[in-house]
């Protein structure tokens, strides 16, 4: 679903990609591991079309993204992608409900549809009772699925997670990643992501290990 053809990144004198070839098919639940520095977190936002590289090409579906003007490429990003990050990016004076809506109003869906597809979402993550809750009212563990949902909310083709449980206690760790496979199983979800928790890397279906730019 996903192709990476000898993506290569640069900032100033430091090579921190260097000719990443990586296939991700739909459905697939892959891990990116490797120290600090390994050029992860940077492959990652590529591939979420958060940067560009400075050579290489990116295929989704067989369609060459890399030529995509920056508003086509804001669209594309807006129905295909979805993003979860370490710390849940929510926005303090929303909702969770809210929340959840913001990137389907982005994509000009009617506020009733997107309300009713982001109130199924936090349903089926066991939110119902929380929609009206500010994040400053919401635990770790509830904050962290509030941003699974906003990231669903578009119904994307692949959903990139960036330390998506680094924040969290042990409990919460683990009902997060059981969600990531009971999304996988409900909606055939596809899922990379970039992590240190080597429990979490052992339950994917793929580890991709990373060192000094490159996949090793």
């Amino acid at each position: 679903m996903i192709t990476c053809k000898n993506i290569t990144k640069s900032f100033g004198n430091l090579q921190v990609l260097k000719g990443i070839n990586l296939t991700i098919a739909q459905g697939e639940i892959v891990a990116i591991v490797g120290p600090s520095g390994a050029g992860k977190t940077t492959l990652l936002q590529i591939m979420g079309t958060l940067d560009k590289p400075d050579s290489g090409e990116i295929f989704y579906k067989n369609k060459p993204i890399n030529q995509l003007k920056d508003k086509e490429l804001a669209s594309f990003r807006n129905q295909n992608i979805g993003f979860v990050f370490q710390f849940h990016q929510l926005l303090p004076e929303f909702t969770a409900l809210e929340n959840v809506m913001i990137p389907a109003l982005i994509g000009k869906m009617k506020a009733s549809e997107a309300e009713k597809q982001a109130k199924e979402i936090l349903d089926f993550l066991k939110l119902s009772d929380r929609t009206e809750h500010k994040p400053a009212a919401l635990s770790g563990g509830e904050k962290q699925r509030v941003a699974v949902a906003r990231a669903l909310v578009n119904r994307p083709s692949v959903i990139f997670a960036d330390e998506p449980s680094g924040s969290l206690d042990s409990q919460n760790k683990e009902e997060l990643h059981q969600l990531f496979f009971d999304l996988r199983k409900e909606f055939n979800q596809t899922f990379v992501i970039v992590t240190h928790d080597e429990q979490l890397a052992k339950l994917t279906d793929r580890i991709v290990p990373m060192k000094d730019g490159k996949i090793v």
